[in-house]
């Protein structure tokens, strides 16, 4: 028997605490009263209510409420009663498994972490990549509309109409190499002085002014939104909404706020601010959208050479022009472009010849200067 394991006892009917000694023998546990008297508690019918938990007294009720109480301070005596009573005693808290306990416990939250993390990282883009296909044409239409109406409302477009019909005719070429396809392709230019062009779920394609002027002919253009058209037909947007809004709610339902993160993700949806296409989606839209000036019978040089303007403008400038902001790895990109393009078709289609391209890649300014009188502008 071990002894000397001193409590307090209580007789659950008085606040007076009783100093006593504890003798543990295999089949209960002797109290020693004060008085000289003797109590014994066999292990089967103790309820252990404190003492599972670092820094807690253990606390032992035995009886019919108002229960009497043994209050330990040394968490050693549980170990003792294992030691004496193993068979007896599994309903007691055993501190030799605390620190398995602690590993397990650790073990399970980094288990849980990494699963959230494959779910977020692989599970989401997995799910949503099967789902996409099932989206309704119709829905992204609309989406797309919203996109644009919110990220380029009209008082914000050039809307000269001669100019845009001959983009509008670029369009039509390289959409003419996708005849199935259930998008009807809309093209927004923004005056906005931004190196920039997105497409919108649906078929909705919007050019910022500052990458239109940078653009030496329209076969440069049609490289850009050859890309662009890419990211339409292989319903890049959809499926990163998908995954974004899909990435919200399950962050949002890990930290318990389940309707806020639902009118978060939506909202992020609605104004793409922090969408961005994936490595894989980027180079798929580069190696299509060649494949699409090659089909419209386009030399895709142009689209190369506009890639390189804007490398150029990268390495001139402190930060990435915001065309090529999510399109990491360019010189790769460019090499491989260049690799697959082979040499310059015989053959090559030119697209508006005898227009000048100089005249319609400014219409914003040539609007803007329309507004403003005849001789507000300094026209390039």
């Amino acid at each position: 028997m071990a002894t000397g394991r001193t409590a307090h006892y209580l007789d659950g009917r008085t606040a007076t605490r009783h100093r006593v000694s504890l003798t543990i023998s295999p089949a209960a546990l002797q109290i020693a009263m004060p008085d000289g008297s003797g109590k014994e508690w066999p292990y089967n019918r103790i309820r252990q209510t404190q003492g599972t938990y670092r820094g807690e007294p253990v606390r032992l009720e035995f009886g019919p409420e108002p229960a009497e109480v043994l209050v330990i301070e040394d968490l050693a005596l549980l170990s003792d009663i294992h030691a004496a009573a193993p068979a007896l005693a599994q309903h007691f808290h055993n501190p030799a498994r605390r620190k398995a306990r602690f590993v397990w416990t650790v073990c399970t939250g980094l288990g849980v972490v990494l699963i959230l993390t494959g779910l977020y990282r692989w599970g989401i883009p997995g799910l949503a990549a099967a789902a996409t296909p099932y989206v309704p044409a119709m829905w992204e239409e609309s989406l797309g509309r919203r996109i644009v109406d919110h990220l380029a409302p009209e008082t914000q477009q050039c809307r000269d109409p001669e100019r845009l019909h001959k983009i509008n005719q670029i369009v039509q070429t390289l959409a003419a190499t996708q005849p199935t396809a259930p998008y009807r392709i809309t093209v927004s230019v923004v005056d906005n002085p931004a190196m920039n062009a997105f497409a919108a779920p649906g078929g909705h394609v919007v050019i910022l002014r500052g990458l239109l002027e940078q653009t030496t002919g329209p076969e440069q253009l049609a490289g850009v939104l050859a890309h662009e058209l890419q990211h339409v037909y292989q319903r890049h947007t959809t499926r990163a909404i998908l995954e974004q809004t899909a990435g919200t709610l399950l962050l949002t339902a890990v930290s318990g706020d389940l309707s806020g993160g639902l009118a978060w993700g939506l909202e992020g949806a609605r104004t793409m601010g922090a969408l961005h296409y994936s490595r894989l989606h980027e180079e798929e839209a580069d190696l299509g959208g060649l494949r699409m000036m090659q089909a419209a019978q386009l030399d895709p040089a142009a689209m190369i050479a506009f890639y390189e303007t804007l490398q150029q403008a990268e390495q001139d400038h402190a930060g990435a022009p915001d065309f090529l902001s999510t399109h990491p790895d360019m010189g790769r990109r460019l090499a491989t472009l260049t690799s697959l393009a082979g040499p310059a078709p015989a053959d090559a289609r030119r697209l508006l010849p005898g227009e000048d391209w100089s005249d319609i890649r400014s219409l914003c300014r040539l609007q803007a200067a329309r507004r403003s009188g005849p001789d507000s502008a300094d026209l390039p």
